[in-house]
Parts: structure tokens; C-alpha cells; sequence
């Protein structure tokens, strides 16, 4: 409960200064574009913070993203229904988790080795699947189905059908639906029982029953589907998506809105409300930075600082629940 306070007073902080620091800042526009931006950064940090919740730690998050983007553009220049390419993609990211959860706990390889791995592999896919089409971008495709592009841009992004102006942060709100489903699961289930306890001590969650191997192939599914369809928003938001760099990074935005809200980095620790809540920090941040005029090289050290002070801060705080004990 502390953290998540701490960190909804630094949001408070964050916004006042914002809106303070240019007359556009605080416009309902911006702040609409700044509330999307936190729900696509949103929805991969559910997925990653579930990871760290049960020990791991999924690094192809920002390829995947990357990857699936390309691929719900390549899909629709092949002549596939953007109503039907969208749950292909979902799919496309589930069996990249699964992939990447039978590895660990068939193999049992080391999750960094993994999804490092995984994430040099798909931002590779990205570009060979860019280079199909002989491009690095990859825009709206067939011009067939600008009509049903027109409606999930406004279902999913929040985008006006005529003239493309935001209307309204939908992609916050599907954050705030996934939320509250990972939220129910993960506080009002077994299975976030068990999460929790395979978090604490696999050892321990084993003896009590639980089938470790897997529930964590189900959470790295469920993480690598959130990047995918995040990776659906960022192609349906942006005018065009770059094959090898979208997405870039973004596996260190999911983990440091994980740590801000509250889960720990050794697993067993994590709240949907602070997950959420982390989610919406950077976004801020980075619509002050433009607003002020600083260097935008600041926010790689913002992301760099924040890690190993939350790294800091939990060890500090197990190291004191320990003494108490």
C-alpha cells in the first residue's frame, strides 16, 4: 500500500508540473494522447509484471510488440480482414509464450537466456517480414479494408472515422478492462494464490500442489498475447511502423512500470492497481520532457535509474522484514 501511494503522489506531482509547465500541456487533446500512450505501455506491463510475479523475467516483450505490428500490416497487404488478422496476432503472441515457457520449464533454461534470445529472434522476424513487401514501413496495406481499419481505430484507439482526431483514450480504458480481469484472477482466484506462492518459493508452491511448470507457461502466454495485440494498437495508432524498430525497448518500459507499482524483481509481490499505476508514470514523464524542451536522451536515464532504485528499495525492504522476523 505504501508504494502504491508514493507512486499515485509522484503521478500527482508529475501532472501538475505538466499541465504547469506550457499553456498546450493541459489541453484535453494532449492529455487524451498522454492517457493512450499509458494504456499501450499499460497492457504490456500487466503481462510483464505477471512474469516477475511469478519469478521471471520476459524480455522479448518490445519484439514481440515490433513483430506483431508488422505482421497485422503484412496480413492485410496479403488481403486478410483486420477483423480476422487482429486475433491471429493475439494467437501469433500466445504461441511465442508458450514457446518461451516450455523452454524454461521443460529445459529449464534461464528465463534471461530465453526471452533475450527470443527477442533478437523477432525483431529479426520483423524485418524479414518488412522486407516481403521491399519496405521498412509498413502502412495501412489493402486499400479494401480502410472502412473496417476506420472502425477499430476508433473502437481500439479512440479515433474519429472521419478525420482521424481523438476522441477518446480508449486504449486507457482496455487497460483498465485487461486490469480488471488480471486483477480478479490474481486476487479473487486459486491461480493467483498460486502465482504468489511460485513467487515466493517454487519449492514450497510444488509440496502444496500446484503445478509450477504449467502455471508459468500460462503466464508467459498470456504476457507475449498482451504484446501482441499491444503490438495491434501501436500499428493502428501510428500513420506507419517501422520493421526494425518498433517497439523498441519497450520490454524496459513494461518492467519499470511493474516496479513502480509495486512488484518485486526476486517475484511474490504485485497489485493490478499498482501495476496500472506504474504504467502511467513514464508517459507523463516523457510529455513533460517534450513540453520543456529537454533533451529526449534523458528518459533512457530516467528508465536506467528508476530499475536500480527499485532494485535498491526492495532489497532494503526485505532485508528489514527479515530483522523483524
Amino acid at each position: 500500500m505504501t508504494r502504491i501511494l508514493g507512486v499515485l503522489g509522484l503521478l500527482v506531482v508529475l501532472y501538475t508540473t505538466l499541465i504547469a509547465s506550457h499553456p498546450n500541456a493541459g489541453k484535453l487533446d494532449n492529455l487524451i494522447g498522454v492517457a493512450n500512450l499509458q494504456g499501450r505501455f499499460g497492457i504490456i506491463t500487466l503481462g510483464a509484471a505477471l512474469v516477475i510475479i511469478v519469478g521471471g523475467i520476459d524480455l522479448s516483450v518490445g519484439a514481440v510488440v515490433g513483430c506483431s505490428a508488422v505482421l497485422f500490416g503484412v496480413m492485410m497487404n496479403d488481403g486478410i480482414h483486420p477483423f480476422l488478422a487482429v486475433p491471429i496476432v493475439v494467437a501469433f503472441g500466445g504461441i511465442v509464450g508458450l514457446t518461451n515457457g516450455l523452454l524454461i520449464t521443460r529445459l529449464k533454461l534461464q528465463p534471461f537466456l530465453v526471452t533475450l534470445c527470443g527477442m533478437f529472434v523477432f525483431r529479426g522476424l520483423a524485418r524479414l517480414l518488412g522486407g516481403t513487401l521491399g519496405q521498412a514501413s509498413i502502412i495501412e496495406g489493402h486499400p479494401d479494408f480502410r472502412d473496417p481499419l476506420r472502425t477499430l481505430r476508433y473502437l481500439l484507439i479512440g479515433k474519429s472515422p472521419s478525420d482521424g482526431e481523438l476522441l477518446f483514450p480508449a486504449q486507457f480504458v482496455l487497460l483498465l478492462v485487461l486490469a480488471g480481469v488480471v486483477g480478479f484472477f490474481l486476487h479473487r482466484t486459486a491461480y493467483g494464490r498460486y502465482w504468489y506462492a511460485i513467487g515466493h518459493s517454487e519449492l514450497a508452491a510444488k509440496y502444496a500442489g500446484v503445478n509450477v511448470s504449467r502455471q508459468r507457461v500460462a503466464i508467459y502466454m498470456t504476457c507475449s498475447a498482451f504484446a501482441a495485440f499491444t503490438g495491434v494498437l501501436l500499428f493502428l495508432d501510428a500513420p506507419s511502423v517501422q520493421s526494425d524498430n518498433a517497439g523498441f525497448a519497450w520490454e524496459l518500459y513494461a518492467i519499470l512500470g511493474a516496479v513502480l507499482g509495486g512488484c518485486s524483481l526476486r517475484g511474490g509481490e504485485g497489485t493490478a492497481v499498482g501495476m496500472v499505476l506504474g504504467a502511467m508514470v513514464l508517459p507523463v514523464l516523457e510529455n513533460l520532457v517534450n513540453f520543456r524542451g529537454d533533451a529526449s536522451d534523458v528518459i533512457p536515464v530516467v528508465i536506467g535509474l528508476t530499475l536500480l532504485l527499485g532494485a535498491i528499495v526492495d532489497e532494503l525492504i526485505r532485508q528489514r522484514s527479515r530483522v523483524h522476523k
